[in-house]
Parts: C-alpha cells; sequence; structure tokens
C-alpha cells in the first residue's frame, strides 16, 4: 500500500507521453504535405474550375497534352463543366461516365432534339457538343449522335463554387440510389421516397429543431431535478412507448376503416407503413416493460449518483456546451479531409486512357498517399473526441477533489483544457492512435465482406463476421478503458499506460459495482434518449399524417428519428462520461481513504448516504439470504 497520497489532483502537472507528442505532430505535418503537394500539382484548379475530358482545365489557357486532340485549347470564356450524359454513373469506379466539356453557360432549360441544341449555342454562345462541331453541324453531322449530348437535355444550374453544371432534378440520379438501396426493387418506390423527403423537407427541419431543443431540455431538468430523474424518466417512457403504439395502432384502424375509395398506391404504402410500425412499436414496448420490470430493484441505488452529476452540472454549465465545440471542431476537420480527398482525386499527371481521354494518374509511391489520407481521417477524429473525454474527465476530478466547492476554479473547463494542452496531448495521442490500431483491421475486414458479399462459402462469412464482432467489441472495452485512463491522468499527471494499468486495477477490485452503477446507469440515460427519439418521433407521426393523402412519409420519418437519436446521443454521453469519471473517483476514494484524520473522504454527503444505505441494504440482504442478497451484493 503506497504512503504517498498519490490519487488526488496535483498542483504542479507534469508533461506526459511526449514522444507520442512528437510523433502525432509529425504525422499531422505528413497530412499537411499531401494537401500541399495536391494544390501544387494543380489539383486544386482542377477540382474548383474543372477540366474536359480532354485535360484542358475550364476558365484558363491549358497547356498540349501530347497524343491527345483537343488539349491546349484557351477555355478562358468557358468556365463550366458540362457532361454530356450527366446520368450515366458508373457505379464501380464511382465517376459519371459521360464526355465532359467546358462550356460558357448551362442550359437552364430542358433541350429536347438537336435543334434545341443547336438554338441554344446560336442564342447563348454556348456550345454543348464536342469542340470539333461547329454549331451549324449539329444537325447534319452524322457524328453528332456520339459527340453531342443525350437528349433530351436536363434542366441544369452549375454547382456553387465548383463550376459543374448538375441537373436541377435530383431523380436523374435514381439508378445510383437505387444501387446503394438494395431492398428497393421498383423504381417508382425510390422516386415516392425521394419526393416524400424532398415534400417534408421543412417538417424535417423542424422535427430535428424540436430534438434539438428537447435534448437542451432534459440536459437542464437533470441538472435540476436529478433527484427523481430517474423515476420520471421511468414512468415517461413507459407512458410514451404505450402511447406511442396505440397512437400508432390508432391511425392505422382509422385509415383502415376510412378506405371506403379507390386508394392510390401513396395511401397503401403509408397503411402499410403504419402496420410495420405499430407491430415494431409493440414488440419494442414489450421487450422495454420486461427489462425494467427486471432491473427494478436497481433503479433507486442509481439516484444518489445521478443526484452527484447533477451537481457537478450545477457548477460546471459548460460542459452542457462540450458536444457544440467538439461537433464544431470535427465539421471543421472532415471537410477539410474531404477537400484533400478531392484534391487527390485529381491530383498526377494526364495519362491517355483506351477511349482517347485524359486521366490524371499518380505513379510510384504517390499513388498510396489516399491509405495516409484514410488513417489521418481515423487518428484525428479520435484524438478530437479523446480530447473531449480529457477535457470532460479533469473538470469534474477537479469538483469531485476540491473539498470546499466555493474554492473551485473561475472556470474549471477552460482550466482543463489548459492542462490538456499544456501537459497531456501525448497521452491522449497514444490513447486514440490505439483505437485506430483497432479501427482499421475492422474497417478493411468490413470492406472484404462487402466485396465478396454473395461470392465467399458460409464459413468463411461466418469468419469474417465473428472477427468483425471481435474486433467491435474489443474497440468498446479499449475505448472505455481509454476514458478512466484519461481520468487517472487527470488525477496523477501519469502516462497513458501507468494510468490505464491504475485504472484497470481500480475498476477490476470494484468489478461487481462496475456492472450495477454503470449498467443501471446507461440504461437510464438509454431511456433518456428513448424519450427524445419517441416524443420526436411522435410529433412527426402527427404532422405527417396531414400529407398521407400525398406524400409517403417512411423515409421521413426514419430520417427524423435517426437525427434525434444522435441529438440526445451527443449530449447524454457528455452526462454518460460524468457519471463514469465520478464513479472512478469514488472508488479511488474509498479505496485510498477511510474518513479518519488525515485521510478524510472526498466525496459528496449524497455519495456518503449512498454508501450507508447500500451497506445496510447488504447487511439485512445478508441476514435473510436468497436471491435479495445476490441482487443488492454488488452495491
Amino acid at each position: 500500500k503506497s504512503s504517498k497520497r498519490e490519487w488526488k489532483p496535483l498542483e504542479d502537472h507534469s508533461c506526459t507521453d511526449v514522444p507520442w507528442l512528437l510523433l502525432f505532430v509529425l504525422f499531422c505535418i505528413g497530412m499537411g504535405f499531401i494537401c500541399g503537394f495536391s494544390i501544387a500539382t494543380g489539383a486544386a484548379a482542377r477540382l474548383l474550375s474543372g477540366y474536359d475530358s480532354y485535360g484542358n482545365i475550364c476558365g484558363q489557357k491549358n497547356v498540349k497534352v501530347e497524343g491527345i486532340v483537343n488539349s491546349g485549347l484557351d477555355l478562358t470564356h468557358k468556365k463550366y463543366v458540362f457532361f454530356l450524359d450527366p446520368c450515366n454513373i458508373d457505379l464501380v469506379h464511382q465517376k459519371i461516365k459521360s464526355i465532359a466539356l467546358c462550356v460558357s453557360a448551362c442550359p437552364r432549360t430542358e433541350l429536347k432534339t438537336l435543334a434545341d441544341v443547336q438554338k441554344f449555342a446560336e442564342t447563348n454562345g454556348s456550345t454543348l457538343c464536342s469542340y470539333e462541331l461547329q454549331p451549324s453541324e449539329y444537325t447534319t453531322d452524322p457524328r453528332a449522335a456520339k459527340l453531342c449530348p443525350k437528349y433530351p437535355v436536363p434542366e441544369s444550374a452549375p454547382i456553387p463554387f465548383f463550376h459543374r453544371c448538375a441537373p436541377v432534378n435530383i431523380s436523374c440520379y435514381a439508378k445510383f440510389a437505387e444501387a446503394l438501396i438494395t431492398f428497393v426493387s421498383d423504381s417508382s418506390v425510390l422516386h415516392r421516397l425521394i419526393s416524400g423527403v424532398m415534400t417534408s423537407k421543412e417538417i424535417i427541419m423542424g422535427l430535428c429543431l424540436l430534438s434539438l431543443v428537447l435534448s437542451m431540455i432534459l440536459m437542464v431538468i437533470i441538472r435540476y431535478i436529478s433527484r427523481v430523474l430517474v423515476w420520471i424518466l421511468t414512468i415517461l417512457v413507459i407512458l410514451g412507448s404505450l402511447g406511442g403504439t396505440g397512437v400508432l395502432w390508432w391511425l392505422y384502424a382509422k385509415q383502415r376503416l376510412s378506405a371506403s375509395a379507390p386508394e392510390t398506391q401513396i395511401a397503401k404504402d403509408n397503411l402499410q407503413a403504419l402496420l410495420i410500425y405499430a407491430i415494431a412499436a409493440t414488440v419494442f414496448t414489450v421487450i422495454l416493460l420486461l427489462i425494467m420490470l427486471i432491473m427494478r430493484k436497481r433503479v433507486a441505488l442509481t439516484i444518489a449518483l445521478f443526484h452527484v452529476a447533477g451537481k457537478v452540472f450545477i457548477h460546471l454549465p459548460l460542459l452542457v456546451f462540450q458536444p457544440f465545440w467538439t461537433f464544431f471542431v470535427l465539421i471543421l476537420f472532415w471537410t477539410y479531409w474531404i477537400a484533400v480527398l478531392l484534391f487527390l482525386g485529381t491530383t498526377g499527371s494526364p495519362v491517355p486512357n483506351e477511349e482517347g481521354f485524359v486521366e490524371f494518374q499518380m505513379a510510384g509511391p504517390l499513388k498510396y498517399m489516399w491509405w495516409y489520407h484514410v488513417v489521418g481521417l481515423i487518428w484525428i477524429s479520435e484524438f478530437i473526441l479523446a480530447c473531449q473525454q480529457m477535457t470532460v474527465a479533469g473538470a469534474v476530478v477537479t469538483y469531485y477533489f476540491t473539498r470546499e466547492k466555493r474554492n473551485l476554479p473561475f472556470t474549471p473547463i477552460l482550466a482543463s483544457v489548459n492542462r490538456l494542452v499544456c501537459y497531456h496531448l501525448g497521452t491522449v495521442a497514444k490513447g486514440s492512435f490505439i483505437i485506430t490500431l483497432v479501427k482499421i483491421p475492422r474497417m478493411i475486414l468490413m470492406y472484404i465482406h462487402t466485396q465478396l458479399k454473395g461470392k465467399e462459402n458460409a464459413c468463411a462469412r461466418c469468419m469474417l463476421k465473428a472477427c468483425i464482432c471481435c474486433l467491435w467489441c474489443l474497440e468498446k472495452c479499449l475505448t472505455y478503458l481509454n476514458q478512466n485512463a484519461y481520468t487517472a491522468t487527470a488525477i496523477n499527471s501519469t502516462n497513458f499506460c501507468t494510468s490505464a494499468k491504475d485504472a484497470f486495477v481500480i475498476l477490476v477490485e470494484n468489478a461487481l459495482r462496475v456492472a450495477a452503477i454503470n449498467t443501471v446507469g446507461d440504461f437510464m440515460l438509454f431511456l433518456g434518449k428513448v424519450l427524445i427519439v419517441c416524443s420526436t418521433g411522435l410529433a412527426g407521426v402527427m404532422l405527417l399524417n396531414y400529407q398521407r393523402d400525398y406524400t409517403i412519409w417512411v423515409l421521413p420519418l426514419i430520417i427524423v428519428c435517426l437525427f434525434a437519436f444522435l441529438v440526445a446521443h451527443c449530449f447524454l454521453s457528455i452526462y454518460e462520461m460524468v457519471v463514469d469519471v465520478l464513479f472512478l473517483c469514488f472508488a479511488i476514494d474509498t479505496k485510498y481513504n477511510d474518513g479518519s484524520p488525515g485521510r478524510e473522504f472526498y466525496m459528496d454527503k449524497v455519495l456518503m448516504e449512498f454508501v450507508e444505505n447500500s451497506r445496510k441494504s447488504m447487511k439485512e440482504a445478508g441476514r435473510g439470504g436468497g436471491a435479495e442478497g445476490r441482487e443488492l451484493k454488488p452495491m
């Protein structure tokens, strides 16, 4: 037993895992080199301005490419890329399989014949056929069938900042969507789904905003009524699930009984969707009620921990805004990553292909740069998420181990960010790299499984799925251990491996408490997510029900519910982090302190009552024996 009281926040923090920070910085420099290389080789100009099938960049003078006709043209006044057949998408190579030309204007109206194309060229000065054909030859030259656009030419408009003429009607890409959505066998169903989303876009945006507001309200409720939060959530979820199921069956019965007139196909699809939703909601409600019945004895034991977590949010209100800045930083990075990926797709030297057109390809080791770029996406994304975990852990640790809460720093969150930047970025880089090492093999196996779908035998398919599942479980376990390692680093200012070992020992010593508290706590937070999804989904059903005769709302409702779950998860995951950090601090406090002079507890009075009540329950259960004793023993 160590005589040093190591498990408390130190005033003098030391830098941890500096070599890993240097490695991460070097990796980021490599990411910057990829971006600079793609811009320096002209990929940025080709991406933003666009280029035709002959290697000419639109809107500027070009250099002749050996062996390629129509290359090296002066296209200063032709600033837009136009595809002769924009709806012909090559799904294998993920590109539009069509001749691309530079034009001075996109066709703003549908052109049904070559005569219309010729008239558009003469009127607007924008030639939509290949460069070797003059507008006067469009209707007379036999080559026009190949060198002119496939008609009818759809109405198109330039994409902002990217100078590509894109069809205004998105149904042009229905075949591409059908290939992605394999369960849609009838293209008319897909068209109705797309039209349903477009028709209900205002309702979808309003419901997404509603889910955001409900998540914020739930976070405020958690702060002020945490003592009764568990019971409120339980009652609301029971009422919400029962009410939602009842409303779905009522709507189904109402539409079924009122179907006296000849029904449209959309009305039939909505009726079938209502039946499926009602059956699924019934099954979900039954399972949920059974789980809550089984866990009813452990629900009361979680209230104290939730109450202390509520106090944390009262003293640290900026914790509520952690999902915002994390999401904002991730969006900025993903935007940068996608832009560089697009640069890489257009970088390289011009090479003639089999059809006599130009493709840009990288030769030598440079063609593997996109692998480096993909690893960067995973590592840096995990690094940003780990920074959030370390920030939350540092702030909660400061709160827990400060006896007088009035002596807390003015902004514990900013103080935690300052400690992270000054001392612990290396630890975060190492922890996120470990998650990356697990994610990459899992993603490779998932890609292989997708590519071999329908080709491999049953044994190989089973082994692939088993490996993917094992890697997923390992990733979740490492993520949980990493979070606790960051908490140990915030307390001890030790490196990642030492912190992970110390945290693992504490968690193993309190394995039953971890199972009981985390399971019940996570289940309560899951109920909060279910409440937000059910409320948003119920509002969506009521609003979309008014459009049932002319809009199919299967897909809009799915989009709204998925977005509501993601928003609720982002907000309540912060609360989950706080509960996990509090539990580790509580376990450390009870291990190294006993309440005697010089070794006083740091824990809140509510947690002290929680411990005493648990001990009494254990003693009573021990005397009573049987199942009740086993039920309460973990606490």
